[in-house]
């Protein structure tokens, strides 16, 4: 029997929903134990937000893996984020999508745009980053194409430069354009309790 496809495994998650600060917060939770949090703007349905953790086979649950949007320091670990805090000149990256496109924001990075070589890695299902100074290199996957087993193509990948931040833009083929309007159907199903409402709903 076919492994079920990603969108059935959504389908399949436990899933809870909480309107907060003017998004909608989607909890996943999978047979296997793998967890799924998701932040949506209420008014545009944009995703903000996705991390992921998983419980190992102690059953101790790992830390949270951001794939969209920016790690936020947890409640009383703000101390020990200022301990390992990285130097305000080293590079980031971030990845913040758009409707139509997969996005990542490289920021401190001083090099001039003719400097940056952006490419994919078909092979390796990786895109790099590198520059002909030789003074930054970077692999990232698309971990959306992996899910859905979709190829790379070099065709929909772009970049610019602008304010020492390297924007990578990578057009999202038409078969996950159509799986997120699904999953937003089915996200539109989930009750959702509003923050101060106490427990969550769980479909």
């Amino acid at each position: 029997m076919a492994a079920p496809s990603w969108l059935e495994r959504l389908r399949g998650a436990r899933k809870t929903a909480l309107l907060q600060d003017g998004r909608r917060k989607v909890h996943y939770l999978f047979e296997d134990g793998l967890e799924l949090a998701e932040e949506y703007d209420l008014q545009s349905s944009q995703l903000l937000a996705r991390k992921w953790r998983e419980k190992n086979a102690l059953g101790t649950t790992s830390k949270w893996q951001v794939e969209v949007g920016e790690l936020t320091p947890a409640p009383g670990g703000a101390l020990e984020s200022e301990l390992i805090k990285e130097s305000s000149s080293t590079p980031v990256c971030v990845r913040k999508d758009t409707p139509s496109s997969f996005q990542w924001r490289i920021r401190n990075l001083p090099y001039p745009k003719e400097v940056y070589k952006v490419s994919v890695e078909k092979e390796q299902r990786c895109c790099v980053v590198r520059t002909t100074n030789k003074k930054y290199y970077k692999k990232f996957r698309i971990p959306d194409l992996d899910r859905y087993q979709l190829p790379l193509d070099a065709a929909s990948l772009s970049f610019t430069y602008a304010n020492s931040t390297l924007i990578i833009t990578y057009q999202k083929p038409k078969e996950i354009l159509a799986a997120e309007e699904e999953l937003k159907k089915e996200l539109k199903k989930i009750k959702a309790a509003n923050d101060g409402d106490g427990e969550c709903k769980t479909q």
